[in-house]
């Protein structure tokens, strides 16, 4: 072997290079290529097989509602006596399962009385529940018509007759009808829609006269007599806020806000043993925090949306289950709170009746009362 020869075999062999002409790479790159081509065809066909019908549904289908814009003040900080705790976790449940929505509570001596989501009037007593009036399409029980909803007052009809407050000598009931257009069971929608026709009313049982103290209330939902039957208060719902009406004295026919701008939507107001009043707020308004209400108020048309698309019963699975009750002192200053704020123990609170050192709560959907020692509070 030459030198040359030798040299020859001793030179480093160049790196070869693959190229898209040689070898496999070509099928596997262009597989590639291939593959996301039909991901991004399936997608884009994906998205416009859903997104056509879900336009179609915003324009073409009517929305149940037609909200106008509202606006609110900031919510108030939850600080002071408004500061979160977990007191109503302490009460205890009643008769679990075996009512359906007890709204509102009264005593009778020791014995206790609610009215029900399914149109009864129920006596509980030593554990026992027992059916004492059936409202509703079919026939009532012990019943005794005072005024009849069809009847017109002022020329507007009576649709959703609420909560009532009387007077000790039995002559006066006052009483809220919270829409002449929506029923107890669109109350989602009545509140969403910001509704209004409300009316505070009063009855004379003498002369069978009903006269509106009150209107263009949006929402109007608990009402209460003061100690002194002066005033009524009665809660507007849908504005976060409690109104005052005279219904005596000097300053009769007249009307002022109780409190306004309240940390949550009020439902019934009722007394308390120390001269102020209990009110159970149906949702809160969180500060700090996002409430969902006050970011669609002023967005009618995300609300007309809304409600094109989902039912009032899935909507209301994304309403928090925050339980708030507030005591108000006489002249409607924050006196104390007491919370849940995941609803473990109690929810959707609608009322807060005191008796006998305990507070009763009824609820608007819960299957239960509950009952919670002032002691323990």
């Amino acid at each position: 072997m030459s030198e040359a020869d030798g040299l020859r075999q001793r030179r480093p062999l160049r790196p070869q290079v693959v190229t898209d002409d040689n070898g496999q790479a070509p099928e596997a790159k262009d597989g590639s290529s291939f593959s996301g081509r039909v991901f991004r065809v399936t997608f884009l066909m994906l998205a416009v097989s859903l997104t056509v019908p879900l336009l179609g549904a915003m324009m073409l289908l009517e929305s149940p509602i037609d909200p106008q814009p509202l606006s609110f003040k900031e919510p108030p900080l939850l600080l002071g006596v408004l500061h979160p705790n977990t007191k109503l976790r302490q009460a205890e449940r009643l008769f679990e399962n075996q009512l359906i929505g007890p709204e509102s509570i009264a005593h009778i001596g020791d014995v206790m009385f609610t009215g029900t989501a399914d149109g009864r009037v129920v006596k509980l007593e030593n554990g026992e529940i027992e059916t004492i009036a059936r409202f509703g399409s079919g026939p009532c029980s012990e019943v005794k018509l005072l005024l009849s909803s069809e009847t017109p007052v002022e020329g507007k009809k009576m649709s959703f007759v609420n909560d009532l407050t009387v007077t000790q000598d039995g002559r006066k009931i006052y009483f809220t009808d919270s829409s002449s257009k929506w029923q107890r069971r669109d109350y989602l929608l009545l509140v969403m829609e910001g509704t209004d026709d409300g009316r505070l009313l009063e009855y004379d049982t003498v002369t069978r006269e009903v006269k509106v103290l009150l209107d263009q209330l949006r929402f109007p939902n608990g009402v209460q007599l003061s100690p002194a039957e002066d005033f009524v208060l009665v809660a507007e719902t849908t504005m976060a806020r409690i109104r005052r009406v005279y219904v005596s004295g000097l300053m009769k026919g007249g009307a002022d806000l109780f409190v306004e701008n309240m940390p949550g939507f009020p439902d019934n107001i009722r007394p308390s043993s120390s001269g102020g009043y209990w009110v159970g707020m149906s949702t809160i308004r969180p500060n700090p925090g996002f409430s969902m209400l006050d970011f669609l108020s002023e967005r009618p048309w995300i609300k007309r949306m809304i409600f094109k698309l989902f039912s009032q019963e899935t909507l209301m699975k994304f309403v928090p289950r925050y339980s708030l009750v507030l005591e108000l002192s006489d002249s409607g200053a924050f006196r104390r709170s007491l919370h849940d704020p995941d609803g473990l123990v109690a929810t959707y609170i609608s009322e807060v009746h005191e008796h006998d050192g305990y507070l009763y709560l009824g609820s608007f959907r819960s299957p239960f009362l509950c009952r919670l020692s002032l002691q323990s509070v």
